[in-house]
This record gives C-alpha cells, sequence and structure tokens, in this order.
C-alpha cells in the first residue's frame, strides 16, 4: 500500500526533532516520517524508499548546509524524481538561490525560519491536491 513519506532534511538535528514532533501531532500516522542531517544522507533515504516500491514524496528541505545547498539539493531530486512536492524551509537562502530552484527544480513553496506549525501545515494539505 502506497503511503506518504515525510523527508526532512537540515543539518541541525534540533530542528529536525521538532518538524518531525510538529507533524506528528497533527498528521498522527497519516504519513511514514524521515530525517536526513545532509543532502547526500537524503538522498540515500530517497534511493531506498523509491526503490522498494514507489511512494509520493514530500520534502521539506533548509538551504545553508554543509556540502550542498538545499537548493542544489532540491534541483536534482526535481531531475529524479519530478513529481516530489519540494518545500524551503530556511532563514538564510537568498532570493536568487529560491528562484532558481522554483524554476528547475519545481519548489512548492519556500518557508522563512522561524515558521509557524500553521503554516507549515497549510502548505503541506494544499501541496497534496499536486502530488
Amino acid at each position: 500500500m502506497e503511503k506518504t513519506v515525510i523527508l526532512c532534511v537540515d543539518d541541525e538535528k534540533i530542528i529536525l526533532n521538532s518538524i518531525k514532533a510538529q507533524l506528528k501531532e497533527n498528521y498522527g500516522n497519516s504519513f511514514l516520517y524521515e530525517t536526513a542531517e545532509s543532502a547526500l544522507e537524503a538522498f540515500d533515504i530517497i534511493d531506498e524508499i523509491m526503490m522498494d516500491q514507489p511512494q509520493k514524496l514530500i520534502i521539506i528541505s533548509d538551504w545553508l548546509m554543509p556540502v550542498i545547498k538545499g537548493d542544489e539539493f532540491l534541483i536534482k531530486v526535481h531531475g529524479k524524481y519530478p513529481n516530489s512536492l519540494k518545500i524551503m524551509l530556511t532563514g538564510q537562502a537568498d532570493l536568487e538561490s529560491i528562484k532558481k530552484v522554483e524554476t528547475e527544480g519545481n519548489l512548492y513553496k519556500c518557508i522563512q525560519k522561524p515558521w509557524l506549525v500553521s503554516e507549515l501545515i497549510s502548505c503541506i494539505d494544499s501541496g497534496m491536491l499536486l502530488i
């Protein structure tokens, strides 16, 4: 049975734990939840998830991360999994980076940190209609 996976990517563990707790509190067991502390770790998780049985995929990614920034990561994910829903959650990204991932990676929305839980939930709810 297909279940939507929400993958949160951020190099700060406290952010990952916070997002995951907020999503679980709102959605309960409606989704599968995964976290990654880097884009490289996220690529491995995505490939593993999609290899077994293709799933609907929602990615919530930070922008400022070591090695691979969020815009580059989301563009690469889009190239391999174009039907995934991509959300950037950041306090650092410049307008140019956001525009680039909107154009080349089909970014659904960019939410600024610190985020409002209601804004994140609303974004996921509306984005679910697209995947």
